[in-house]
């Protein structure tokens, strides 16, 4: 048996990666920590899903930052990298983050229209669109406001000036996109890092996965007393 003309062995780890903004500063530490995917990986005409490793006992799947976490918790994947925005919108018991990789920086903020004027704690109710409803609820109720969410998995910008939703909560990095649309960035609800994860049960009862987790610690410790010393 075969996914995307990889052999199915049962044996093999799998280490599942994000599509998108963290991938490409954590291939260099992945490498760095051992983990390197064949040259199929890189090729952008390919529409595979899982590809092999270096290490003949690994295989990779590239999936939506989202997923990784949700095959790691299960156990369809024994160690990944992710956002901490996926890790809290999710909090699974079965997921493990033990190596905050420094990388991937951004925050998950609350922002509005800049002619949107209101206090913000004049309403009890607010409309909100993101793909984090999770966190949305939580940083709402704290301060006493029942947010209704709008599930949007992208152009989240353009649900204030819409009509869609009043407010939004996404993920900001420079806040030029912000801007652009005429939102202004009110609250800071989570600072964000791509973290290493694994499956608990995993790091238990396979070697190779805690030799990873060392791998990884050690590889951004080095990188941390590099940048110091610099």
């Amino acid at each position: 048996m075969t996914t995307d003309g990889i052999q199915d062995n049962p044996g093999q780890l799998t280490f599942a990666v994000p599509k998108g903004r963290i991938l490409d500063e954590a291939l260099p530490v992945m490498a760095r920590a051992g983990v390197e995917p064949d040259a199929e990986f890189h090729d952008p005409k390919s529409r595979a899903l899982a590809f092999a490793c270096t290490r003949n006992d690994m295989r990779m799947i590239r999936v939506r930052a989202f997923d990784v976490a949700t095959f790691v918790a299960h156990g369809a994947a024994q160690i990944g990298i992710v956002g901490s925005d996926v890790i809290e919108e999710f909090d699974y018991a079965d997921l493990y983050a033990p190596v905050d990789l420094g990388i991937g920086l951004c925050r998950l903020s609350v922002a509005r229209l800049a002619t949107d004027l209101d206090e913000p704690g004049s309403v009890s109710h607010l409309r909100v669109a993101t793909k984090y409803p999770s966190l949305t609820r939580r940083h709402f109720e704290a301060a006493g406001v029942q947010a209704e969410c709008v599930k949007l998995n992208g152009a989240m910008e353009l649900a204030p000036s819409l009509g869609l939703a009043r407010q939004i909560v996404d993920l900001v990095s420079t806040g030029k996109t912000l801007k652009e649309n005429g939102l202004v960035e009110t609250d800071v609800i989570l600072e964000i890092s791509a973290r290493l994860i694994v499956n608990r049960t995993a790091l238990k009862t396979d070697a190779r996965v805690a030799a990873l987790v060392d791998a990884f610690r050690r590889e951004a410790q080095d990188r941390t007393a590099k940048a110091a010393a610099a």
